[in-house]
């Protein structure tokens, strides 16, 4: 399921380490450069330099004008906001093939959320906007997983964006081979379980959706499906949903393995549940159950490997 060659994943440019802040500075991702760079294609994009403006220039916030966000300098001379607008207009379609978007947090371009709103006078009216860029990229990619920098110094919340980043690749494969009622059943089959662990009331809705393909035309099925489930993923797994799914899993071995093999697994994913160990550790142990008794079906679940070992997210999560 993993691809071999690296995912193109959007990146602010700042975060790479290139000097494009207002103040000529930048917020290089260590993270970013040192880890995540092994398996995806960083394209940096600065909104603000993009516009037309320099580095150095004027530090901007977002002001509210008859209901509408605009951009203005801080000491209120210039607004930049149709600058603004006029790059992302002509920018949105060109990131299309992008698998994800890592921005720069606090921003009034990249911002995703909490962005302070300014009156006239320079007093915050509210913290509930989001960067006109970041908004843009949302509305036209509603189903490519979006996250701030800052956010992924979280262990949940970086292991949740990079597995989106992995399923949303595959689904943007699928579109791209053409899509079949057979090649939207084995995407689902692939990912059920990754759904159970997410959500268990989208994973019984997602199943009788798919169960008559010939009900309504298939790419309105499809897209009912993806959005579904991609909103399912966004939620955060608890331990006991982990629990569950790999119950499920352990389930399929029950008739191959010994009994002794059997209770190491069912103890480690009790210790799990404990929080005495990370979720790797009962994942390999099922992973290993699973090359003495072979199971076709399993083999091909993104549960298991959602993206690559060596990411390390699983010991932390």
């Amino acid at each position: 399921m993993i691809r071999s060659a690296k995912i193109p994943v959007g990146i602010s440019a700042c975060l790479l380490g290139l000097e494009v802040r207002h103040d000529k500075g930048h917020k290089h991702s260590r993270y970013c450069t040192g880890v995540l760079s092994r398996y995806f294609e960083f394209r940096s994009l600065c909104p603000e330099m993009g516009s037309g403006l320099s580095a150095p220039r004027k530090a901007m916030h977002l002001t509210e004008q008859d209901g509408m966000l605009r951009l203005i300098t801080t000491d209120g001379l210039r607004d930049h906001t149709e600058l603004m607008q006029d790059f992302i207009d002509r920018a949105m379609p060109s990131l299309a093939p992008l698998r994800g978007y890592i921005l720069m947090a606090k921003s009034p371009s990249c911002g995703m959320e909490r962005i302070r709103v300014y009156n006239d006078d320079g007093h915050v009216q509210h913290r509930e906007a989001s960067g006109l860029f970041a908004a843009a990229l949302q509305r036209h990619y509603p189903l490519m997983p979006l996250e701030e920098e800052g956010r992924l110094n979280d262990d949940t919340l970086r292991e949740n964006v990079i597995e989106r980043v992995f399923l949303y690749d595959d689904w943007c494969q699928l579109r791209e081979q053409g899509l079949t009622a057979q090649r939207l059943i084995d995407f689902h089959s692939r990912h059920k379980f990754q759904l159970l662990a997410h959500c268990q009331k989208t994973y019984r809705q997602l199943g009788p959706l798919l169960s008559d393909l010939k009900a309504r035309p298939l790419e309105e099925i499809a897209e009912e499906y993806i959005h579904g489930l991609m909103a399912a993923m966004k939620k955060r797994v608890s331990r006991g949903a982990h629990v569950n799914t790999l119950q499920h899993l352990a389930g399929f071995l029950r008739e191959g393995l010994s009994d002794t093999d059997r209770a190491l697994i069912n103890e480690q994913i009790e210790a799990y549940l404990r929080e005495e160990v990370p979720l790797i550790v009962p994942m390999t142990l099922l992973r290993g159950g699973m090359r003495k008794v072979p199971q076709p079906y399993l083999e091909k679940q993104g549960y298991l490997s959602p993206y690559p070992d060596d990411l390390g997210l699983r010991n932390r999560v």
